[in-house]
C-alpha cells in the first residue's frame, strides 16, 4: 500500500511512502483485538475501591434496646447493614484487575488494528516537523490545514519530539503517542491516525522484530 506524504500546510508532497503489507494489509484477528482492548482497559483500573463492612464501622457496641417487650424487631447494633449508617454487605475491597497477553498476540492485535485503519483510509502520513518550543496554536493550525479539526486524532511521533507532544496534549480529542509502543486501544479509539514520516520505521520495527 502506498500513501502520499502531506505537508504541514495540508498539500501533498511529491513523495510517496510504501507501507509494509505484513503490517497494514493482513487479515484482522478480531478476537485478539477484543483481548487487547479488554486487557488495556482492565490495566487502567486502580482497584483501590473500598467500603467499610460491619466490623469496621465506628460505634454500635451497645445493644440499642432490650430483646423483648417493645413490640418491634430485635436489634443487636445500630451499625447493622440494615440500618442507615451501618456497614456494607459484601462491599468492594482493594484488588488487582491486571491482565496479561502474549507478546506475539499483542503485536498481531496492533497489526490488525492498523490494517483496519488502512483499509478504511484513516491513516495520514505527515512530513517531519519540529517545534523549537511547545506551541499549541501551531499544532492546531496543522490540523486545520489537514481538515482534521474536531476529529479524534492519534499522532504517532518519535522519541525526540517532546515539543510536539507538549503542543498537542492540550487539544481536545488529540492524543500524541510514541509510535514504538502505542496500544491497540489507542489505535482503534481514533478517527484518524496521523503518522509522522520518521515514525514509520520505529512503528514497523516494533511490530516485525
Amino acid at each position: 500500500m502506498q500513501l502520499n506524504v502531506y505537508k504541514i500546510d495540508g498539500t501533498k508532497t511529491s513523495e510517496v511512502v510504501e507501507l509494509s503489507p505484513d503490517i497494514f494489509e493482513i487479515e484482522p484477528n478480531y478476537h485478539l483485538i477484543y483481548q487487547a482492548v479488554r486487557t488495556y482497559l482492565a490495566n487502567q483500573r486502580q482497584g483501590t475501591h473500598k467500603t467499610k463492612e460491619r466490623s469496621e464501622v465506628r460505634g454500635g457496641g451497645k445493644k440499642p434496646w432490650r430483646q423483648k417487650g417493645r413490640g418491634t424487631a430485635r436489634a443487636g447494633t445500630i451499625r447493622s447493614p440494615l440500618w442507615i449508617g451501618g456497614g456494607t454487605i459484601h462491599g468492594p475491597r482493594p484488588r488487582k484487575y491486571t491482565l496479561n497477553m502474549n507478546k506475539k498476540a499483542v503485536k498481531l492485535a496492533r497489526k490488525s488494528a492498523l490494517s483496519i485503519k488502512a483499509k478504511n483510509n484513516e491513516i495520514i502520513v505527515l512530513e517531519d516537523l519540529s517545534f523549537e518550543k511547545p506551541k499549541t496554536k501551531d499544532f492546531s493550525s496543522i490540523l486545520r490545514n489537514l481538515e482534521l479539526s474536531g476529529k479524534k486524532i492519534l499522532m504517532l511521533i518519535t522519541n525526540d519530539n517532546i515539543n510536539i507532544y507538549k503542543s498537542g496534549r492540550n487539544i481536545p480529542k488529540v492524543r500524541v503517542a510514541l509510535a514504538s509502543n502505542t496500544s491497540t486501544y489507542e489505535l482503534l479509539d481514533s478517527q484518524i491516525i496521523l503518522i509522522q514520516k520518521s515514525a514509520l520505521d520505529p512503528l514497523c520495527q516494533s511490530l516485525l522484530n
